[in-house]
């Protein structure tokens, strides 16, 4: 009977292995000549231009350490959980990036995470989110790419260890995680919003930073646009558990997305910076708003907004009372010296270009980081506002000092409780700040 038991065990395990093969083998696709820049059109090259803009290609195919790379040759360092990962060349090279790739290649890496060769790709490429582009969208950023200067690069071996290194794995993954297939159009949603969840959920793949992940590193589902750590920074949430005082309204959302800078919520920092400067600055105009359009509508902002007028009062009046009479709190004084002379709002609203900070995501947040990052790192011109520029405080603030002006505007602008752990947290952030910026104070 043991014999027996083990014998169909076997034969079950060995059955459940030759299907997952089945499952997990891709054939290579035969390479190709690169295909001819003129046998494509201009307004095709312009389409693909657009999708590759909101898809931020060349933020991650870019390499950004040791002086920079050409861009989209790839060799962009992830570090993740799991260990360093450095993206492709995504040139039309033809030995080091995917100029001899067929656009059925293409079409099956964007759609399936599967490489020209077979293998799987691992899911630091959010094929994920490209699997619901259209076809013809793909196809268009195809024929922009191979349109792009062929740059002979090759990238850094990945630093997974093994087992996490066989590709195969991938599948498995994949098995758990990854549902193909292309974006489907909610009936219940206008036109508008069904193109901003389109491209949210897709190819600009929102969730990718601002959605938590798993042991797995696979987003967590049942926490969509939760909010996430990402490069050192926090993505915050983009649902109703943001946490600022003010909504996120559809307008707020345009301004940020499109300019870089919201009257109520101030300046994009960190690794959001690109995002509007760099690419949804150069895309029709409509698409930002479908965008904005629909996080309007998964953080409830018509719901929300009612409260905005109470919490904006609230914010004027901290700021002015900063600045009037004499004030005994030494960490006041601290701030005052460091940050009020640019913070300071006296007008019925946030004046552009002053970031009141009783608005600002950083410090309704869980964790001081992205206050102690923006002061650690400033903001040059190309950032926040376009032309405001704030200066960094690497060398004028210790420790202890931004730890100071954390808990001052932590217990004074908003009505949550106070962080704890100040001055470790600021030591443990300045760590992460490897090139000490060039615009730092002294």
């Amino acid at each position: 009977m043991i014999k027996r038991l083990l014998a169909g065990a076997a034969a079950i395990g060995a059955v459940g292995g030759l299907g997952f093969l089945y499952y997990a083998w891709y054939p290579p696709i035969e390479p190709v000549e690169r295909p001819d820049p003129s046998s494509f059109s201009a307004e095709q090259i312009e389409r693909g231009r657009i999708v590759a803009a909101e898809g931020y290609c060349a933020e991650c195919h870019t390499r950004t350490d040791m002086g920079g790379g050409p861009e989209l040759a790839g060799d962009y360092k992830m570090d993740t959980p799991f260990g360093a990962i450095f993206s492709s060349n995504i040139t039309p090279d033809p030995e080091t990036g995917i100029g001899n790739w067929s656009e059925e290649a293409f079409q099956r890496a964007m759609h399936l995470g599967v490489s020209r060769k077979g293998v799987h790709l691992i899911p630091a490429f959010p094929f994920d989110h490209f699997t619901k582009m259209t076809e013809q969208d793909v196809s268009d950023l195809y024929a922009y790419l191979m349109t792009r200067p062929a740059v002979h690069m090759t990238r850094r071996p990945n630093e997974l260890p093994f087992p996490l290194s066989l590709r195969i794995l991938q599948a498995g993954w994949k098995l758990l995680y990854f549902t193909p297939g292309t974006y489907k159009p909610d009936p219940r949603h206008d036109a508008l919003w069904n193109r901003g969840a389109y491209l949210s959920e897709g190819n600009a793949h929102c969730g990718a930073c601002h959605t938590p992940r798993d042991f797995m590193g696979a987003e967590k589902k049942s926490a969509a646009y939760d909010g996430a750590v990402v490069d050192n920074w926090i993505a915050p949430p983009l649902n109703e558990h943001n946490p600022t005082p003010t909504t996120w309204t559809e307008d707020e959302l345009f301004q940020y997305l499109r300019f870089g800078v919201a009257p109520l919520h101030g300046p994009a920092g960190g690794p959001m910076s690109p995002v509007p400067h760099r690419f949804l600055s150069t895309v029709p105009e409509e698409d930002v708003h479908a965008i904005a359009h629909y996080f309007a509508d998964v953080d409830h902002a018509a719901e929300r907004e009612k409260h905005d007028k109470a919490a904006l009062a609230r914010a004027m009046e901290q700021s002015k009372t900063d600045l009037i009479g004499p004030n005994v709190d030494p960490d006041a004084k601290l701030y005052q010296g460091a940050c009020a002379a640019c913070h300071y709002n006296a007008a019925p609203s946030p004046v552009l270009g002053r970031p009141d900070l009783a608005l600002n995501n950083a410090l309704w947040l869980d964790e001081p980081t992205n206050l102690y990052q923006v002061i650690l790192h400033g903001l040059t011109a190309e950032e926040g506002q376009s032309g405001v520029a704030m200066p960094s405080f690497y060398n004028a603030l210790s420790d202890q000092d931004m730890a100071r002006i954390a808990a001052y505007l932590r217990r004074t602008r908003t009505t949550l409780p106070p962080w704890t752990d100040l001055e470790k947290k600021a030591a443990a952030v300045r760590k992460t700040v490897t090139t000490i910026p060039v615009n730092s104070s002294h």
